[in-house]
């Protein structure tokens, strides 16, 4: 157990020395550190609770989701009827359910066999229950009820929930900021943490917008003033602009194109008046309707609709079939940029209500660092003390061993860019004192070796050889509930959980390769034979 070839030990100290390295850049200033290579800026990120930022809870509108989902079914309805050629009246959603009369008897069986293959079998555990998306029954007189059950509205949101997540991660990280937390909470909200951010203003109107971009006609055969008095033709509808002072359109209900066929929008600036403007790209479907859609409608004004508001209302001078556009409308730099960034990340499936908000001053994050450190400086000098005074010179090997292991936890939090918070901290202060027990079990071990009778050597040897089994059974149970943690847990509970996982590696690494180097280094150097410093 005490021999170690040249390689080996080399070895040892490389990966310990390499990783302490990794912790480095924590030591700099920001601005300094950016202008190192690429490989060498990972540093640790702080979180919310230590450099401050913004904190935002959202919620899901469940009332949108429940009506768009009576309106994919009523459009489904209507579709599956006309294509079955069977004649209907009144088809419209009210409450949780859609109904529609079939005008004849002799299609009622037909009618309710097929509106019946709309209903699916609902996921996951619910789906082995024998739960649908959608029940359909007979209520007399011609009259079919389509009713969408609890269980398939509860599935909805929760599909809703997941997908908006996505989109406000891809929102939040085109902002720039660094390892923002975006996770679900219960089953309608969405919690997000930026750190860093002081005002949250700007990031509450990235989030709120629901960012549904349209393009539509407009139409040209009614007047806004008269659309205002009530004239609107059944396939068109009255909008506002999203400029001050409004402006009313009478916009066509077709959608020709739809923000789904965009791939990319840039903010930028118009090369002729120098106004802020943005750019995007469609697909190759979008490329084709906006195609012929801007064909067969040379001279006549279009509507670019977000979240249904007017934002331009160009008029179509030719044809544009190169699949990319520019949006103008009143633009500042930063309303162009995070436009840009909406598009980019796609709408979200429903609108998102901010309940509560809170912003986090860097005094507090301060204060909480301040008195963060007070806790572990205290915490290692009384662990240092007591190793010294129980253990004398093995104790000192042991405070080189623990201090290489705390560099060693912020050498791999850097090199993960991990997120650092208050209780990770707390896990980094515990992982000192895991460290300790590990010395201590290895040292108490080599005493109880002397008691026994066996010479210096043989008595060291055998305590680090037998304290093994017993040190790495309660680092893998440590190991495996701090897993658990960060698993189950969200937010601080995971910070905590990964410095203590990490601080549990690097605890065994320095326990039984680097303190047992340097006692093998220190035998071979004072061949002791019947006493041992401890």
């Amino acid at each position: 157990m005490l021999y170690f070839t040249r390689w080996k030990a080399l070895g040892i100290i490389l990966t310990a020395l390499v990783v302490c390295l990794c912790a480095v850049p924590n030591f700099f200033p920001e601005s300094q550190v950016k202008t190192w290579p690429g490989w060498a800026q990972r540093r640790l990120v702080l979180g919310l609770d230590l450099q401050g930022g913004s904190y935002l809870l959202l919620e899901v509108d469940s009332n949108y989701v429940k009506k768009e989902k009576l309106d994919q079914i009523r459009d489904d309805a209507r579709r599956v009827l006309r294509d079955a050629k069977i004649g209907y009246t009144g088809l419209n959603a009210r409450n949780d359910a859609v109904e529609v009369r079939i005008s004849r008897d002799t299609d009622l069986p037909t009618a309710l066999s097929k509106l019946r293959e709309l209903s699916q079998p609902l996921g996951g555990l619910l789906g082995s229950s024998g739960q649908r998306s959608l029940e359909v029954s007979d209520a007399g007189g011609g009259l079919i009820r389509l009713t969408v059950p609890q269980a398939a509205i509860t599935e909805r949101i929760r599909q809703t929930i997941e997908q908006s997540i996505q989109i406000v991660e891809r929102r939040v990280n085109q902002l720039g900021t660094v390892e923002p937390v975006i996770q679900r909470q219960g089953t309608d909200r969405i919690l997000v943490q930026v750190p860093g951010l002081q005002d949250p203003t700007r990031l509450k109107e990235l989030l709120g917008k629901t960012a549904k971009m349209e393009f539509r006609m407009v139409d040209t055969s009614v007047s806004p003033d008269q659309a205002q008095q009530g004239r609107v033709p059944p396939d068109s509808e009255l909008l506002m602009s999203a400029s001050t002072p409004k402006i009313p359109y009478v916009v066509k209900k077709q959608v020709l194109v739809s923000g789904g066929d965009l791939t990319d929008a840039q903010p930028g600036f118009d090369q002729r008046t120098g106004e802020p403007i943005v750019s995007f790209r469609f697909n190759t479907s979008g490329a084709r309707k906006f195609a012929q859609a801007t064909t067969e409608n040379v001279g006549q004004p279009f509507a670019i609709i977000l979240d249904n508001e007017v934002i331009s209302a160009p008029v179509i001078r030719e044809p544009i079939t190169g699949g990319q556009g520019q949006i103008s409308g009143s633009f500042t730099v930063q309303s162009a940029n995070d436009l840009a960034i909406l598009l980019r990340a796609g709408a979200l499936p429903a609108p998102l209500t901010v309940i509560e908000e809170r912003t986090v001053g860097p005094g507090l994050g301060q204060d909480s660092i301040e008195k963060g450190e007070l806790a572990a400086y205290v915490g290692s000098i009384l662990v240092i003390v007591f190793m010294l005074l129980t253990y004398r010179l093995f104790g000192v090997f042991a405070n080189i061993a623990v201090a290489v292991n705390v560099a060693m936890i912020f050498g791999l939090l850097s090199l993960l860019n991990a997120t650092l918070t208050l209780p990770g901290i707390a896990g980094i202060v515990l992982t000192v004192g895991i460290a300790v027990d590990s010395n201590v079990l290895i040292y108490e071990r080599i005493r109880e070796e002397l008691r026994g009778g066996r010479n210096a050597i043989s008595a060291i040897d055998a305590g680090f050889k037998r304290a093994l089994a017993t040190i790495l059974d309660s680092n893998i149970t440590t190991f495996i509930a701090a897993a658990v943690l960060f698993y189950i847990g969200t937010g601080p509970v995971r910070g905590f959980a990964v410095t203590l996982g990490i601080g549990i590696i690097t605890t065994v690494f320095t326990a039984f390769t680097l303190t047992r180097l340097i006692v093998a280094w220190w035998v071979w150097w004072k061949r002791p034979q019947k006493t041992v410093p401890i």
